[in-house]
This record gives C-alpha cells, sequence and structure tokens, in this order.
C-alpha cells in the first residue's frame, strides 16, 4: 500500500522536467508504467525508461498486423 510519502514523492518525480524528453516521459527511477502528462488535463502517458513498455508496444503492434494480415 502506497504512503502519502510515497504518492508525493512520485508526483514530484513526473513533474520534474528533467525527466521529460520532449514529449516523452524518462525516467529508471519511476516505477510506473504509465504517469501523468506534464499537464495532468492532458491524460497519460508512458514510461520509456521502461523494458515493459516497449515490449506491450510490440505485442500491440504485431497484434494490429496480424488483425490485417490473417483476418
Amino acid at each position: 500500500m502506497k504512503t502519502q510519502n510515497d504518492q508525493q514523492l512520485l508526483d514530484a518525480m513526473s513533474k520534474n522536467p528533467d525527466n521529460w524528453k520532449g514529449i516523452f516521459y524518462y525516467n529508471r527511477k519511476d516505477p510506473r508504467l504509465i504517469v501523468p502528462k506534464r499537464n495532468p488535463y492532458l491524460g497519460w502517458t508512458f514510461n520509456f525508461a521502461s523494458g515493459y513498455v516497449y515490449l506491450f508496444m510490440t505485442i500491440v503492434l504485431l497484434i494490429i498486423l496480424a488483425s490485417e494480415f490473417l483476418f
């Protein structure tokens, strides 16, 4: 269970401009896969420092390609 301090630390990480590479969020210390964008009203984005994000994106791409060519 996350404590109040843990949540504040995670929020501070996602608001730190050093963790943003243009429109991409990249922070190896942040354990979350999906983080709020700089402006939280605009939605969420992936933490591109996590290898699981690339695995997820590859699987989605393979599903799209398979549905296009197999069905």
